[in-house]
């Protein structure tokens, strides 16, 4: 009889901080700059040149710690981590060791009977990253861009808490939600911008000890990190039934090939030799720091669904949606400012711009258009300037887009359906003159005839009337 298992999964998440500038430098972070064009000295690792810490950057991990229920450590210093790697300018990197910035959080999730469940956070510290390796398949040979090189990061290092990929991607999505809320980074996980270790081990079910367990390393999505943790459960099940032993490595998943392979081994103490970093001052946490950015932290998802359905009487499906990305609630809440309803709002959010969102594959955070362009479109309509086929199209090719004004875009290319009533009426007049059987029907007391005269009018206007009107105006000179 085969053994029932248990899996047990701690993750290791790196989030790079939406600084301006480097952790213990003044180059810019900014994401896809030409190689090597964000780099000084300090970066880059030359001889004599002297780290100075982002103030920024210590305020920003508080934040997080603070909105993950972590204790803040008063008295926080930086250690140097020694390793040698080709993309390490100065091989070893700035981290935290023995007083990381933060301990003992968690973050909330539902497990798989819809529970509350909390997932410990051992500990956040900050920390440099390292550059970034660029192979060419053509050449074979390696490059080095050190644009990446001193990006500050956070590393979020949860206890084993999680036992299955949905767990995971639970705890990462709640993780995800917070830091955008708190606008500390904008986690993308396609762009390096939040990027998850998984360490995992299985064991018999009912037993204590854990397993040999494993590390996958650097994974950039919810789907990779789902699909590699259910390949790395099979694949240490199967080495248990046939009598094997997992060995403790580091491996790498391929997602294309939906397999992952062996990097490294890797031992629990590697000879890392950490020692206090000797250019850097010890950070002073003080109360008084400590709630003055309390007081600076911002309406989290939580609150902001029960102020919504307080404020707004929206339903729940709607409040979920637009409160699950920040930029989407931002959004909402600026075109409710500017004068939109708020549930036509929230259906323009929902409806064609998340249809937009798939389809050209756009993450909510890169949303271009502005609330007002919104509203103004929103108004429009309203008004019956332009119908509903048409403000699709504005929406889609002006707001979308270009975030063009809606009223502007509407005047240049002539869309507005606010025809001359004496046009229309002679528009209508044509329009049952040529559809006599559909006069009949609708005499006759069959309503849906009317259907056939709306459209020979909506195509003879090219679309630039209210439906509505139309229909007014045909049961008016039919009765």
């Amino acid at each position: 009889m085969s053994k029932e298992y248990e899996v047990v999964i701690g993750l290791e998440v790196h989030v790079e901080l939406n600084t301006k500038t480097k952790i213990f430098c003044g180059c810019s972070t900014a994401f896809g700059g030409a190689p090597n064009t964000h780099v000084c000295p300090v970066c880059s690792g030359m001889p004599g040149s002297l780290p100075v810490l982002n103030k920024g950057v210590v305020e920003k991990a508080i934040a997080v710690g603070l909105a993950t229920h972590c204790d803040i450590t008063r008295n926080s210093k930086f250690d140097r981590k020694n390793y040698f790697y080709p993309d390490n300018p100065q091989n070893y990197q700035i981290s935290q060791l023995y007083y990381p910035i933060c301990r003992n959080g968690y973050v909330a999730i539902k497990d798989a009977n819809g529970e509350e469940k909390h997932v410990r956070i051992h500990e956040i510290h900050m920390e440099e990253d390292a550059g970034k390796l660029v192979h060419d398949a053509f050449t074979d040979e390696t490059y080095v861009d050190f644009n990446r090189s001193g990006v500050p990061l956070i590393e979020i290092v949860s206890e084993p808490d999680m036992r299955s990929a949905d767990e995971v991607i639970a705890y990462l999505e709640g993780l995800r939600e917070t830091i955008q809320y708190l606008d500390a980074s904008d986690c993308k996980l396609n762009e390096g911008s939040m990027r998850a270790d998984v360490n995992l081990s299985i064991r018999e079910k009912g037993t204590e000890e854990f397993g040999t367990r494993t590390e996958s390393k650097n994974l950039n999505s919810f789907r990779a990190i789902k699909r590699c943790i259910e390949n790395e459960v099979n694949r240490q099940i199967d080495l248990l039934e046939s009598g094997e032993k997992v060995v403790q490595e580091t491996r790498r998943w391929d997602d294309e090939k939906g397999y992952s392979y062996p990097m490294r081994s890797k031992e629990d103490a590697q000879d890392y030799r950490y020692f206090p970093d000797p250019d850097l001052v010890p950070i002073s946490v003080s109360e008084e720091w400590i709630e003055e950015i309390r007081g600076r932290q911002p309406e989290m998802r939580a609150e902001k669904i029960e102020r919504y359905k307080e404020e707004y009487q929206l339903p729940d499906y709607d409040i979920d949606q637009l409160t699950g990305e920040k930029k989407l609630a931002d959004l909402f809440e600026g075109a409710v400012a500017a004068g939109a309803d708020p549930k036509k709002a929230s259906n323009w959010l929902m409806t064609e711009t998340m249809r937009l969102m798939k389809e050209t594959n756009t993450d909510a955070s890169n949303l271009r258009f502005s609330a007002e362009n919104l509203a103004e479109l929103i108004a429009l309509v309203d008004a019956k300037e332009i119908n509903g086929a048409v403000a699709k199209e504005v929406f889609e090719k002006a707001v979308f887009s270009d975030n063009l004004s809606p009223v502007q875009y509407v005047k240049d290319n002539n869309l507005s359906t606010k025809a001359d009533d004496g046009v229309l009426s002679e528009v209508v007049d044509k329009a049952i003159a040529a559809n006599p059987k559909a006069v009949e029907d609708i005499r006759n007391g069959k309503g849906k005839a009317i259907g056939a005269i709306v459209g020979f009018v909506m195509k003879e206007m090219k679309g630039k009337c209210d439906p509505a009107t139309v229909n007014k105006m045909i049961s008016e000179k039919l009765n």
